[in-house]
């Protein structure tokens, strides 16, 4: 059956599939266009279900901002190449444009919004058949509030965005924006910070303070009694001490037996408000290193200069209230 050029370009543009693969389809469908569009399809999904064990680990992140609503889409592939085609990239601005258009919430109301006839997730398994590759959205954030600013890095697969809590200058937004890029904070400020984290470590900050403080008097203990810590350390360091004639197999024994008494005794006698003072400072540094408005601002030149500083000086009272960060590669 013959088919015609226009009818050929017109499926081509509905599904993006290949000339050829349309012109089959349009053949099987006997010029109906619906069961054409139908049958590409119908080919794209059981194409896609067939690489659904691959790993898709190459794609696009990109944020958009439009007023006081902002988004991330993480579209991704199996390789670097295909996620540099054209029908790849368009396919990506087209989801992010309609997600920021409706200002979509969730990762799963993305999946099935519903544009050019089709859910987000039909559109991706149709290009999936298309190029012969494994395609998914990898993730989805927004953020609304009164100020919001966003980041999208020059390799297209680490995006971000902040939200403030007034307007903010497009130069001040993408300062901040960039600099949750660089230095990857947990959290806008110590209020996003989960209970459960703060518990986990505070947890980690006691016994690491602990360790250290026993550690520190095992050593002193050992010097005191005419050891070396370093061939005390462990089982091979010991046995090494044995094999050079630095210390016989009888000290080795003499002085596990004065560590052990040694930590067991320090342990018991550690003050509990040393113990409270060194974490207090061990976490005042976890505030510093992964709350946003407490990191040093990495693009000052003047030392000790933190963002929360730095937003002050820009429009007094601007604060960065929440954040999101999206990275196809590993940090």
């Amino acid at each position: 059956m013959a088919v015609s050029i226009n009818d050929i370009k017109k499926l081509r543009e509905i599904t993006n599939a290949g000339m050829v693969d349309c012109k089959k389809a349009l053949i099987e469908a006997e010029n109906d266009m619906d069961k054409a569009v139908e049958i590409i399809r119908k080919r794209g999904q059981a194409i896609a279900a067939k690489r659904g064990d691959r790993t898709a680990a190459e794609g696009i992140a990109k944020c958009k901002v439009v007023g006081n609503f902002g988004a991330i889409v993480a579209l991704k592939c199996e390789t670097e190449p295909v996620a540099g085609t054209e029908k790849f990239v368009t396919l990506a601005n087209r989801i992010l444009d309609e997600a920021v258009a409706a200002k979509v919430q969730t990762l799963d109301e993305l999946k099935n919004f519903t544009f050019d006839g089709a859910t987000v997730a039909e559109h991706i398994t149709a290009l999936s058949g298309i190029t012969g590759e494994k395609m998914e959205l990898g993730a989805y954030e927004c953020l609304e509030a009164a100020g919001i600013a966003g980041y999208n890095h020059f390799n297209k697969k680490l995006s971000t965005l902040v939200a403030f809590n007034a307007p903010i200058d497009e130069e001040t937004g993408k300062a901040v924006a960039m600099q949750v890029a660089a230095m990857r904070p947990a959290a806008a400020n110590r209020d996003q910070i989960s209970q459960s984290v703060i518990d986990e470590e505070t947890g980690i900050a006691i016994e690491k303070t602990k360790s250290e403080q026993v550690q520190k008097a095992v050593e002193n203990a050992l010097k005191k009694a005419g050891f070396n810590p370093y061939y005390c350390a462990t089982e091979e360091h010991q046995d090494e001490a044995v094999r050079k004639g630095y210390m016989t197999p009888e000290q080795v024994e003499e002085a596990k037996k004065l560590m052990a008494e040694t930590a067991d005794a320090k342990l018991k006698s550690m003050p509990e408000q040393m113990i409270q003072n060194i974490v207090k400072g061990r976490m005042e540094k976890f505030y510093k290193e992964n709350i946003l408005m407490e990191q040093e601002y990495e693009a000052s030149e003047e030392k000790g200069m933190t963002i929360a500083m730095f937003l002050d000086r820009a429009q007094k009272g601007l604060i960065a209230t929440d954040l999101k960060r999206v990275n196809l590669n590993a940090d």
